[in-house]
């Protein structure tokens, strides 16, 4: 499988104005392949959002080499879309106007980012929506609406943190699956950051876990060999997940207590 995202030996350490350090990740390497859906978990704080600002470009690492497609990162990752776990709709654009707002940021023609826009509104469910503004808008459409903003652009990596986490479990489950129908039909790369062990199954082809922080690094992974495609309720019922889940949990537990511990004693 070709490589598209990797992280070498990848440190990051945080100073503050008094000269103290903090190792946010210590000596992590993996890799997302071509086409390939990677979920990485692990305790609260441990440093997933780290991981993924540095995929993006936001963060340089402080040793080893972030690359993409073969080549040292450096700067902002333009063959990334990202798509935050806060929302990142502007609440003066209507959500056509925001799904058109990358395209038009890239220099593409107003009228045909405008047209690709409306052709996205359709694709992830809000068609008749265009005119709508944030506020206006549920939960779960404007997520719709930032899934849009982020694959209108048409990039060959995606960055997910936590994207669903704020909604209801109804909702969830019908984003999850609108997503993996809309990665199905395009197969890119993703790297997709949750602290819910059940979602990352449901949706990946690999877990990686992350230990407990500090210098946090991955510690195992698992081969999600469910068959596709997939509903991320009915999938969860079988034998083999719960298997999964199960063997998954055995290593990510051990690392929840050590977070756990060394936030009560803190």
């Amino acid at each position: 499988m070709t490589e598209v995202l990797a992280f070498d030996d990848v440190g990051v350490v945080f100073r503050d104005a008094h000269g103290g350090a903090y190792t946010a990740v210590g000596g992590a390497t993996l890799s997302v392949g071509e086409g390939e859906f990677l979920s990485v978990v692990g305790p609260t704080g441990c440093g997933k959002s780290t991981l993924l600002n540095l995929a993006a470009g936001l963060l340089s690492p402080s040793s080893g080499a972030v690359r993409v497609f073969g080549e040292p990162l450096r700067g902002i990752n333009h063959r990334a879309g990202y798509l935050f776990q806060a929302d990142s709709l502007m609440p003066w654009r209507s959500a056509l106007d925001n799904i058109a707002a990358g395209p038009e940021f890239a220099g593409v023609p107003r009228a045909l980012a405008r047209q690709r826009a409306e052709e996205w509104l359709v694709r992830v469910g809000l068609a008749g929506h265009g005119q709508k503004y944030p506020h206006q808008m549920s939960g779960g459409m404007k997520k719709r609406a930032q899934l849009a903003q982020t694959l209108v652009i048409d990039p060959p990596i995606l960055l997910m943190d936590e994207p669903f986490s704020a909604l209801d479990v109804q909702t969830r489950q019908l984003m999850e699956n609108e997503l993996l129908a809309l990665w199905q039909g395009s197969r890119k790369s993703v790297l997709f950051i949750t602290h819910d062990l059940e979602e990352a199954i449901s949706l990946s082809d690999r877990v990686v876990i992350l230990s407990a922080g500090p210098a946090t690094r991955p510690i195992a992974e698992f081969t999600i060999d469910l068959p596709r495609p997939r509903d991320v309720a009915e999938i969860r019922m079988t034998p083999h997940f719960l298997q999964l889940q199960e063997r998954i949990w055995a290593v990510m537990r051990e690392e929840v207590l050590k977070a756990y511990k060394q936030g009560a004693a803190a």
